[in-house]
């Protein structure tokens, strides 16, 4: 079993990661930069589409790393694929507190009427933050499943 749920681990990891990373370098820093009316139209673009996407990945990584930790031969592997599954663990928890309820407002606006206090309430640097939190939480999480997954080979 663990020679078919750890590829599909890393791929579920990777991919959640891959996101995460090309919100850091490309997605985010163009968001931030925007007008609101065109920053509200890309993050709520950008929402729809990830958001059924990324927890399905980060769900995966979780079940998929506790499973590991019970079938994997090795103190070492089996302490990293545990930390791997709480890292991504706190990073669901980061999505679903911070940036998930961010996301849901931000999709529920019109770009062509944002609300008078727009300007007051723009989510950008909390949202912000609280993405970089997470992305560094599942980088680190895939990190520790390739270290693992070399220590089984």
């Amino acid at each position: 079993m663990t020679g078919l749920l750890f590829p599909l681990v890393l791929l579920a990891n990777g991919l959640s990661a891959g996101v995460l990373v090309w919100g850091l370098l490309g997605g985010w820093p163009l968001m931030r930069s925007l007008p609101d009316d065109r920053y509200v139209h890309m993050h709520a673009f950008f929402a729809t589409r990830y958001d059924p996407f990324m927890p399905l990945c980060m769900i995966v990584t979780v079940l998929g790393d506790l499973v590991l930790a019970w079938r994997l031969p090795g103190s070492a592997s089996v302490t990293l694929v545990a930390l791997a599954a709480l890292l991504t663990a706190c990073g669901v928890v980061v999505s679903l507190v911070k940036n998930v309820p961010v996301n849901k407002w931000v999709q529920s606006l019109d770009p062509d009427a944002l609300p008078a206090d727009f300007a007051e309430r723009d989510p950008r640097a909390g949202w912000g933050r609280w993405n970089r939190n997470r992305s560094v939480l599942v980088v680190l999480a895939f990190v520790a499943n390739c270290v693992a997954l070399g220590l089984v080979l």
